[in-house]
């Protein structure tokens, strides 16, 4: 898959283009919120532009596992989170520093679990 295949996919699977940055992606505008693909000195990038900063999640070095990681991810499909209960409401009121400490841990996590599934990942063939 090339970024012109990953634009039409992800039109086609209903992502908003306001989700992503894509060089060549037709209709596309610069997206100062959401994730990005970016090509330089030979390598793909896959990273995110929050709050007016880029991060580089991934780098790869052929179009076709950039465009696929990015794919994944935009079209993830998850369970949405469960609502809170009432105990877990009443702690989050009153325990904001834990949580925001624990959400910074389960992101390190989830960060380092989805680099190693990208490591792992045998090239899909350009599929």
């Amino acid at each position: 898959m090339d970024r012109y295949q990953l634009c039409e996919a992800l039109r086609a699977a209903g992502v908003p283009a306001a989700h992503y940055e894509i060089p060549g992606c037709p209709g596309g505008h610069p997206s100062l919120e959401g994730y990005y693909l970016a090509q330089r000195e030979g390598e793909w990038t896959v990273g995110v532009h929050e709050r007016g900063r880029r991060e580089a999640l991934e780098t790869f070095a052929d179009e076709s596992r950039a465009c696929a990681w990015l794919y994944e991810r935009l079209t993830d499909e998850s369970a949405p989170p469960a609502r809170l209960t009432a105990s877990e409401m009443d702690e989050m009121l009153h325990d904001s520093e834990g949580i925001e400490l624990r959400a910074q841990e389960q992101l390190e996590q989830a960060l380092m679990e989805s680099r190693r599934r990208t490591r792992d990942d045998p090239p899909n063939g350009g599929h």
